[in-house]
């Protein structure tokens, strides 16, 4: 398969080395588009005031294109100038950190994928359950393994596919569950601190109340020690509401008209 790997931990991450190493010994033909920095939770932001430039990586068995940009402007400069044809598949991770639930709105690494799917390429994008990660390589490998099994052609336009992996070897997981991303929010804090000139700043901090994760959905599973796979759109049309809207009298007069 001819594959556009990206993520948005950086091009010297330890998560996108791991697949690189992973998709070559696969056999597939693999482009490397990725930020030149880190860009954990940018969401979908894209360039628009100033111009990308972008840096070629060549060093101990890895080659690649660094782009001073966001996830998504990797994305989009790849599969509109970069590239030479269409990849079969858009890959973004391995990311540090899990995405599920309202993660994959904030995730650049989710972004990255989501934007190819909404360039209507098949997309993956794929973390794990830890920010400090090590040697992701067997993660890597395994992630390599599900891509021929996922149905590609089977799945509706603009779909993306969200594989996460638990803090544990693959081998120690207690396997892969298909499942729906769960509805809980973070409770958000910030941790205030000072500065060697005595100001305050403050870092972002949180957790997602536990009484607040369903059960069968992918954080709970995550944290039993399941790999799980979800697969996503984004139409965020609330059809219940859209229904009920519908029936309603809008018509209010409007000063001066």
């Amino acid at each position: 398969m001819k594959i556009l790997l990206t993520n948005d931990d950086g091009i010297q991450a330890v998560g996108l080395r791991a697949l690189y190493a992973a998709l070559i010994e696969a056999g597939h033909d693999v482009r490397v588009v990725a930020p030149v920095t880190e860009q954990s939770a940018v969401g979908h932001a894209v360039t628009l005031s100033m111009p990308l430039k972008v840096k070629d990586f060549q060093e101990d068995g890895f080659k690649g294109q660094g782009v001073y940009g966001t996830p998504v402007d990797c994305v989009k400069l790849a599969l509109s100038t970069l590239l030479d044809g269409p990849p079969d598949l858009v890959l973004s991770g391995i990311n540090a950190g899990a995405n599920v639930g309202v993660d994959i709105l904030y995730s650049g690494t989710v972004s990255a994928a989501t934007e190819g799917a909404l360039m209507s390429h098949p997309s993956l994008a794929v973390s794990f359950d830890d920010f400090n990660p090590g040697d992701l390589s067997a993660q890597a490998r395994h992630a390599v393994s599900l891509i021929p099994k996922i149905p590609w052609s089977e799945l509706p336009d603009k779909c993306v596919m969200n594989l996460n992996y638990p803090k544990c070897a693959p081998e120690e997981s207690r396997g892969l569950r298909i499942c729906a991303h769960t509805r809980a929010c973070y409770r958000d804090f910030y941790d205030t601190r000072t500065d060697p000139r005595g100001r305050p700043y403050y870092w972002l901090d949180g957790e997602i109340p536990p009484e607040s994760i369903s059960p069968d959905r992918d954080r709970a599973l995550l944290t039993e020690g399941y790999i799980t796979l979800t697969p996503l759109h984004f139409d965020f049309t609330h059809r219940e509401t859209l229904t009920r809207l519908e029936g309603c009298d809008f018509n209010c007069p409007v000063d001066g008209l």
